[in-house]
């Protein structure tokens, strides 16, 4: 069965961690994935989370009937400068330990390095995985990683290439349906060859920024190195979700126990309980008609 879970972000400002099992719940959600939010541990920072709260968050957890899938820390890993890249594996590695600690055995990340230093940055990529391959498979935890726009790798295929090359089953690829476009809009040929190293797909909507000649966004001064791109309800942009959907049960992944698609609307924080219940039946009904 596919577990379709919530990534609270809209509520960081307004609801405490601890209370984000409850919402789910509310929202209709039976998942939850932790993402960055200040009492848990904000982007590119060490967690701030010790045993006592998570102990907490597990019990909240379980009165509300909702099971954490995973966790989403954003860090420099990548990054062609030593001391960040030092700081990233350091917080990772307790990310890592805090999933394993809250029985959500999977952590969802990017690749965090810098598009203008590629050859620098995927090198520091390698360097930091020889470093936490062990403690992955110490703690029993898959890493996946997305080629967020702005990375040092943001073609879908590169990145699976990248993954591929550490040959270990503890890494994996997230497929994040708003960085459809800047993956390439390559959904039916790149999730075949991802295959089962597929641990996790993103889905929110966006804009296809190559239509229109790349007119479809326009920034001043005209080259500006930018990537834009949006996290909007489903139905709302250009991502071609019978395809993607499609593929997806086409793979295998969607009849995988393990199978998780998480909701991801940052563009709707005044309507973000209505946005949530969208997503949840817009999600229930691709998953019938794939």
């Amino acid at each position: 069965m596919v577990r379709i879970a919530l990534d609270p972000t809209p509520y960081n400002d307004t609801v405490p961690l601890l209370d984000f099992p409850d919402l789910v719940a509310r929202l209709g959600y039976e998942y939850l994935q932790l993402t960055p939010n200040p009492d848990f541990g904000r982007h590119f920072h060490y967690p701030k989370v010790d045993t006592a709260m998570i102990g907490q968050l597990k019990k909240r957890a379980a009165d509300a009937g909702v099971t954490i899938t995973s966790v989403l820390p954003v860090q420099r890993f990548s990054w062609p400068e030593e001391p960040q890249r030092e700081a990233g594996v350091r917080n990772l590695k307790r990310y890592i330990e805090i999933a394993a600690a809250l029985e959500a055995p999977v952590v969802n990340t990017e690749f965090s390095g810098r598009p203008e230093r590629e050859e620098d940055s995927e090198a520091a990529f390698y360097r930091s995985m020889e470093e936490l391959l062990p403690v992955l498979e110490r703690e029993g935890v898959t890493l996946n990683i997305d080629p967020h726009p702005d990375d040092f790798v943001e073609d879908g295929l590169e990145a699976w290439r990248i993954i591929r090359g550490l040959d270990s089953d503890r890494v994996g690829f997230v497929y994040v349906a708003a960085h459809t476009f800047h993956y390439g809009d390559r959904a039916a040929t790149l999730l075949p060859e991802v295959g089962e190293r597929l641990g996790a797909v993103y889905v929110a909507d966006s804009f296809d920024h190559t239509r229109s000649q790349g007119l479809r966004y326009i920034t001043n001064p005209p080259g500006n190195a930018v990537r834009v791109h949006q996290h909007l309800n489903i139905g709302d942009g250009d991502v071609d979700w019978q395809e993607l959907f499609g593929t997806l049960r086409e793979t295998g992944y969607l009849d995988r126990p393990d199978a998780l698609i998480v909701s991801n609307v940052f563009a709707e924080n005044e309507a973000a309980d209505e946005s949530a219940k969208h997503q949840l039946d817009a999600v229930r009904e691709l998953l019938a008609g794939a």
